[in-house]
């Protein structure tokens, strides 16, 4: 008897540990592309095990003490083109980073994040991705960590207000150790003097500065307090979107031309539209038509199309 009741103690520790590591799950469902159109490459599995390495070190890593489960992972897309090889092991490349967030109730999933930058890293097949928040390790491994938490934290951003802070917080740790170390000649990480260009540290900067905290505010009516009831209130969306948006227009009196808000209506312009193409007030189509062409006049015609839309 005594046995059998290991035996089921034992079984009952198994399962309710094999229940918690599937309801545990690490925060990135990561994709990753390399090509190399613009330079030659000898041995093609290298950029096979590169975009392998790349990719487990962001998918098998736990980047926070948060519960995620699995079907709450941050689905995200990093395309890296490699442009040369200066040397044995050392890349550089133009890299892209998405993310998207799902919508409530629906099957549809919303770009959250996309941004462009350069990068420079090196890279040997066979030695490990190592990573430490508080110490420099290798640039590569400095740069995915950065944009781990940078994904992450503006995915809670959408979930609520300003709530995306401490990985911020931790992105700039981690930005600040690499700037010290020169990371390998990697200008992305240091202020260059030209305020708002493609790179860690305006993006960063920009997250992190008081005066487009509008603009992270408007996330969160943009995202939970619009799109998220769009299907069961669609009229509420969009004046909770519309609202979002008076906000980005205020972050924009204050910081005009910023990298993040040209990134945020690249990345939304086309959904903006589509949202207010089919509403039934000619006052909001006017309105959100005449604010939109005020801070983000590149997508103007697709604006403009709003008001032709009956």
């Amino acid at each position: 008897m005594l046995r059998n009741g290991v035996i089921y103690c034992l079984g009952l520790l198994l399962l309710l540990l094999g229940g918690s590591r599937q309801a545990v799950a690490q925060e990135l469902q990561a994709e990753v592309e390399i090509t190399t159109q613009n330079v030659a490459i000898t041995d093609p599995q290298l950029i096979s095990r590169m975009q392998s390495d790349i990719r487990e070190f962001l998918n098998n890593r736990r980047w926070t003490n948060e519960v995620y489960k699995p079907n709450e992972r941050i689905r995200c897309r990093i395309f890296i083109g490699i442009n040369a090889i200066p040397q044995n092991g050392t890349y550089q490349a133009t890299a892209r980073i998405f993310s998207t967030r799902p919508v409530y109730g629906t099957a549809y999933e919303t770009n959250l994040m996309s941004y462009a930058e350069s990068w420079r890293f090196n890279y040997l097949p066979g030695q490990p991705l190592d990573f430490s928040e508080n110490s420099y390790v290798n640039n590569l491994s400095s740069i995915l960590g950065f944009y781990a938490y940078m994904i992450i934290g503006m995915d809670q951003d959408s979930f609520s207000p300003l709530g995306g802070s401490r990985y911020f917080d931790r992105a700039r740790n981690i930005l600040q150790v690499a700037a010290g170390q020169n990371a390998d000649g990697d200008d992305g990480w240091k202020d260059n003097g030209k305020r708002d260009q493609r790179s860690r540290y305006w993006l960063l900067n920009g997250m992190q500065d008081p005066q487009l905290e509008a603009l992270r505010s408007a996330v969160y009516a943009y995202y939970r307090q619009g799109l998220d009831i769009f299907i069961q209130k669609p009229d509420d969306a969009r004046t909770s979107i519309f609202t979002a948006l008076q906000g980005i227009q205020q972050a924009n009196q204050r910081r005009p031309g910023s990298t993040l808000i040209r990134a945020f209506f690249e990345t939304k312009a086309d959904e903006i539209a589509n949202i207010y193409r089919s509403s039934q007030s000619a006052d909001q189509k006017q309105g959100v038509v005449a604010l939109l062409q005020e801070v983000d006049p590149t997508n103007s015609a697709k604006y403009q199309a709003i008001l032709q839309q009956r």
